[in-house]
């Protein structure tokens, strides 16, 4: 099995998120965090962790990529474990034990999301829809087909 873990490629999470996730964290999506919520009372930097960013479980914080990495059973479980901690802890869960169901659930829906090899970058893209958010998960290419060096963004002068 394969899960997703935090990278970060430079310290740009650490400017546009509120919190950052660390790196080599296992991730979720996270999309269950925009469930109830409008996105048009964001701020900024919620804004942008809406639009693009992977929720780190063990410290809440978000990454814009995560990379695809594989997992034991044992992994599997104590992600979960985590993840139902991060409920119980900011979301209002009553305690581990009824958070842990659902946290099992998260995992097994994020595993399938890594169906590449390991190391595939991979990013996300959320926006609201009629029937609630809509998630993309997309590999990031690596190679541009040419000797350039591989560009993810370009800065823009404002």
């Amino acid at each position: 099995m394969k899960l997703p873990k935090t990278i970060q490629l430079d310290v740009s999470d650490t400017q546009v998120f509120e919190m950052a996730a660390q790196p080599g964290e296992w991730a979720v999506t996270g999309s269950f965090r925009y469930s109830d919520v409008d996105p048009d009372t964001f701020n900024r930097k919620q804004r942008f962790a809406f639009q693009s960013a992977w929720l780190g479980v063990e410290t809440g914080g978000h990454s814009t990529f995560v990379q695809v990495t594989s997992a034991s059973p044992e992994d599997l479980e104590s992600v979960a474990g985590k993840l139902a901690d991060l409920f119980v802890r900011d979301f209002g869960a009553p305690d581990q034990a009824t958070a842990l169901p659902v946290a099992r659930d998260e995992v097994r829906y994020v595993s399938e999301l890594c169906e590449f090899d390991d190391g595939t970058l991979l990013s996300l893209t959320r926006e609201p829809g009629p029937d609630g958010v809509r998630e993309v998960v997309r590999p990031v290419p690596t190679s541009t087909g040419t000797d350039q060096p591989f560009r993810i963004w370009e800065i823009v002068e404002e």
